[in-house]
């Protein structure tokens, strides 16, 4: 009778070895590609959401307004107002930005603006960007309307803003004060700052800052005073400073 081939006990333990080897090359090299998919999704949504904030602050920022009038019986005062809290400020403000969602409704393009930071309800530890929009303006700019949520895991919100007399940055912003009495700033520049996750450690919940940077045009603000210095004169025909703002 002819003897039957078959494994040994040493050849099936040597075959399990290498298979477990195999699985084990195989399960990281796709734990690796999961977390580097995982890591590329994450900072699409960061540049994602960080770009549609700062295209809708653009636009509402830029289209900020004044009215002359302060002192109006019966009816509603226009204030730029910007409050320094470190990197968690405040801004509200009058602007010409609102845009009409249903047709032939009694709304204008008036609204005012109220932006700031919380902390988020969903996660103690991050904050969320609050948006607050009336579309009647009156004499309380920072109460009243639809508050919604613009951006979560928000690490910074510093705004500052440029005096189109003294060519110089501030902190703050106040048309109700005497510093700066019913006036805009020239432009605002939004630091703007998201948590997302840190690529270089190894701890899943360890998370790094994403800073975003903008300076906003106010398209009805005075221009920079020109400086002696810049060759134009108190009325010639140099160029204005900081690119003619």
């Amino acid at each position: 009778m002819s003897r039957r081939a078959g494994f040994t006990l040493l050849e099936v333990l040597v075959s399990l070895a290498l298979m477990a080897i195999i699985a084990a090359l195989a399960f990281g090299t796709l734990s690796g590609t999961i977390q580097a998919r995982d890591l590329l999704e994450e900072n699409d949504e960061i540049d994602r959401v960080s770009r549609l904030v700062m295209d809708r602050l653009s636009r509402e920022i830029s289209l900020a307004f004044l009215t002359e009038n302060v002192s109006a019986v019966n009816s509603y005062r226009t204030v730029f107002v910007g409050r320094d809290n470190d990197d968690e400020d405040q801004l509200w403000f009058a602007t010409r930005s609102h845009r009409r969602t249903y047709y032939n409704t009694h709304e204008c393009d008036q609204t005012e603006i109220t932006l700031w930071l919380e902390e988020d309800p969903e996660n103690k530890s991050r904050m969320v960007l609050l948006h607050r929009e009336a579309l009647r303006i009156d004499n309380y700019p920072d109460k009243d309307g639809v508050i919604l949520p613009l951006a979560r895991n928000v690490t910074r919100f510093d705004v500052s803003y440029l005096d189109p007399e003294k060519n110089e940055w501030k902190t703050e912003w106040d048309t109700t004060g005497v510093d700066t009495p019913n006036r805009l700033p020239r432009a605002v520049q939004v630091v703007f700052g998201l948590a997302g996750p840190d690529p270089d450690d190894d701890d899943p919940d360890a998370f790094k800052e994403y800073a975003f940077v903008k300076t906003i045009i106010l398209e009805t603000a005075p221009e920079l005073k020109r400086s002696l210095l810049s060759g134009g004169g108190s009325g010639g025909g140099g160029p204005a400073p900081w690119g003619g703002m």
